[in-house]
């Protein structure tokens, strides 16, 4: 089917308009690594993880009845017990997945909590594995690529490795059954009420936590407001809308490059504002991560794209 230039000019405007939403959105997701540092200076892991979710809660909430679709005649209800069930489950796993990273945080650096975060891209098709779904060899390569990169990062003299980065892998592994399970409900529920609930159980949940484990002053919370409303109001509400939107008319390469670079501008943000720096063993370390990421994403599009390939008008235009 040929595509007019007037058409193909408007396709091209949208693609681009979703790369550099995505590409603010990874920047957000990046700098929250130092927000939920500099939180913790003044209030405990649970406490600002509770903060933070109960304020990204109240920032999608809107967007329930904004983006709502128009109910029809013979569809199932947007709440039913099978998706709030599902909500409640996913909500769990984002609790300690989030609690992890956050409790890390405090025994590690912001570049090693971003890069080693970012692993979830490549455990997402190992774990899927478990349930029937294929992993292409691309993965597989990938998954080497980081890992090495992962020891020069993380292993120091004798072979140790920071508490911290076991938590951020653990939790990268939480995040990885996550992106599963969402892949499973946001197809057949409203996924901006999945993500409500979701938020809204990590919310209470960590502030239970905080009331066992944490002490509770209200002039350290007002001291930690800030980074509690980045984390909140940005991270969740902003960047979960800018993602919303831009996945319309993304493109799955570029949305696999471009939200991969959450890593790096979290490492970024961690040298910028809190003057962290790293050896050349490193930075080079990053780099094979950040290559391993790329590598398990993008060459399944590829040999997907081989095998169906498109007219070459419906391509948009600077992408060859």
């Amino acid at each position: 089917m040929a595509v007019f230039p007037t058409e193909l000019a408007l396709m091209n405007l949208r693609h681009y308009r979703a790369d550099a939403l995505m590409l603010l959105t990874a920047m957000i997701w990046g700098s929250t690594f130092v927000a939920q540092r500099l939180g913790m200076d003044h209030i405990g892991p649970f406490l600002y993880t509770g903060l933070r979710f109960l304020v990204g809660a109240i920032a999608v909430a809107p967007l329930i009845w904004l983006l709502r679709k128009p109910a029809r005649l013979g569809t199932p209800s947007r709440v039913s017990k099978p998706m709030l069930l599902g909500s409640l489950a996913l909500g769990c796993v984002l609790t300690l997945g989030i609690n992890l990273q956050q409790i890390g945080l405090m025994f590690t650096t912001v570049t090693n909590s971003g890069f080693i975060t970012g692993l979830y891209v490549i455990l997402v098709p190992v774990f899927g594995l478990f349930i029937g779904m294929r992993t292409h060899k691309g993965t597989w390569a990938g998954a080497l690529l980081a890992l090495v990169g992962m020891v020069l990062l993380s292993v120091g003299p004798g072979f140790q490795v920071a508490s911290g980065d076991w938590l951020q892998l653990v939790g990268a592994a939480c995040w990885a059954i996550h992106v599963l399970m969402v892949g499973a409900l946001a197809s057949r529920y409203d996924p901006i009420l999945v993500s409500f609930v979701q938020f809204m159980v990590c919310a209470v949940v960590s502030l239970i936590l905080a009331l066992i484990f944490e002490p509770i002053h209200l002039p350290m919370i007002q001291q930690a407001l800030p980074a509690i409303l980045y984390g909140g109001v940005l991270a969740v509400g902003v960047a979960f809308t800018l993602q919303v939107v831009a996945q319309k008319d993304a493109i799955t390469s570029h949305a696999a490059i471009i939200l991969s670079l959450e890593a790096v501008f979290a490492a970024l943000a961690g040298w910028l504002i809190l003057g962290e720096t790293l050896s050349p063993r490193g930075l080079f370390g990053c780099a094979l991560m950040l290559g391993g990421m790329l590598l398990a994403q993008l060459v399944p599009i590829y040999m997907e794209r081989r095998k169906k390939p498109t007219p070459v008008q419906q391509e948009p235009a600077g992408h060859h």
